[in-house]
């Protein structure tokens, strides 16, 4: 989502003293450093099975390639926006960016164990509940929006579809140049393939649930050579 950087954990915490503090920071580092590895080895991984060069790569993205290369090393801290948009060119859902990959079956995902993105202000957050495997066209989300604030979303890939329902507080949802406030308990079914913007106007903090399902075969997909 535009202009928000991917944080793990916590939100960071300024203007705080004490070891507990630097203790925090240092495990937020270390998610952070993790989460930017996996990120790295599915770029590298996607790219190479579709016999591409990063020239290639960044011509179908959009997006330099030295940035691209600072990513497949795991450098660099990508924004959510830019993540979407590496998705759309390799054809492929969000998750297979961001997860690793595990064998099927049942798991059991700890809160407290959760991996979260969060915005660098720490106010808009999303937390995965769903196990972190990548081959999958449906997603399920926990997301927190801070009172008096907005979350700008570019359009997802198409046939994309949100499911959304507020479990507290209350949400302006707009796109198409229609806005639409839910309150408690409302649910909302719209085509994401747009640009798209949550927006809390109250005072306390708005959280939803939401299921993302992406088309079974999306239009215009790269050819994967192999």
């Amino acid at each position: 989502m535009r202009g928000t950087r991917v944080w793990v954990g916590r939100a960071p915490q300024v203007g705080r003293h004490g070891g507990g503090t630097a203790l925090a920071s240092a495990a937020e580092k270390d998610e952070t450093a993790e989460l930017a590895r996996v990120i790295g080895e599915n770029l590298r991984r996607l790219r190479t099975r579709r016999r591409w060069s990063l020239d290639r790569f960044a011509e179908r993205a959009g997006v330099g390639r030295t940035a691209l290369a600072e990513l497949e090393r795991g450098d660099g801290a990508p924004t959510i926006a830019l993540l979407w948009r590496i998705a759309r060119a390799l054809g492929v859902p969000f998750a297979a960016l961001t997860s690793s990959f595990r064998l099927p079956g049942t798991h059991v995902l700890r809160a407290e164990r959760a991996r979260q993105l969060r915005s660098r202000d720490g106010r808009f957050s999303s937390r995965a509940l769903f196990p972190p495997d990548a081959d999958r066209r449906v997603e399920f989300y926990e997301l927190h929006l801070a009172p008096r604030s907005v979350e700008e979303a570019e359009a997802h890939p198409p046939g994309t579809l949100e499911n959304l329902v507020v479990a507290s507080g209350g949400l302006e949802i707009s796109f198409a140049q229609r806005t639409h406030r839910l309150a408690t308990g409302d649910a909302i079914q719209f085509e994401a393939d747009l640009p798209h913007a949550y927006t809390n106007t109250g005072e306390a903090e708005a959280v939803m649930y939401l299921v993302m399902t992406y088309a079974d075969e999306v239009p215009g997909l790269p050819d994967v050579v192999g």
